[in-house]
């Protein structure tokens, strides 16, 4: 059961996207789908929604987003770099307008030095632009993840809000996003 405060921010997240035409794909890790369950709980989700892609395994990030080895190896699993590659793999792949991602340490374990837990590295990426933001959440493991939930629709928003200011219509233009 999803808390009705993520139900509501999921609500007009695609509400917003709708309005706009705009499609949406995640690429989650440390969530483990939660993002694509909270979208897909509302009625009416599929003119927004196109594809889930949960890749918790470095070798799903691979297989399926398409991210280089060398990404993965060389800044870690959970590292901007992978979500930003996260995102653009999951743009690339779903045709959508818009795709977030986020990889973490949702914990209680698998905090290393310089990576602890509550770690989040979250993305967003359109046509042209790519944005990734690092938040370290405090709480447990549901705690991490709900945040890194409520983080993704909010920087999901903001891209979406940024083109339609510049009067932009993300199905015909290949203009980059403006910073968030």
């Amino acid at each position: 059961m999803l808390p009705q405060a993520t139900l509501h921010e999921s609500r007009d997240l695609l509400a917003l996207l709708q309005s706009r035409g705009m499609t949406l794909a995640t690429a989650e890790s440390c969530t483990g789908g939660l993002i694509a369950a909270a979208l897909t709980a509302i009625a009416g989700s599929s003119a927004v929604v196109t594809h889930g892609f949960v890749t918790y395994s470095n070798e799903a990030k691979r297989d399926v987003l398409g991210i280089p080895w060398g990404v993965i190896e060389g800044y870690g699993a959970v590292s901007e770099p992978v979500a930003r590659r996260m995102a653009e793999g999951a743009l690339a792949r779903s045709g959508a307008d818009v795709a977030v991602s986020c990889t973490g340490i949702a914990g209680p374990g698998g905090a290393t030095p310089g990576k602890p837990v509550g770690l989040v590295h979250m993305g967003v990426a359109m046509r042209g632009e790519t944005r990734a933001i690092r938040r370290v959440f405090p709480g447990d493991r549901t705690a991490v993840r709900a945040a890194t939930v409520a983080e993704v629709f909010a920087l999901a928003a903001s891209g979406a809000r940024a083109i339609c200011r510049e009067g932009v219509n993300a199905r015909t233009s290949e203009s980059p996003l403006k910073p968030l």
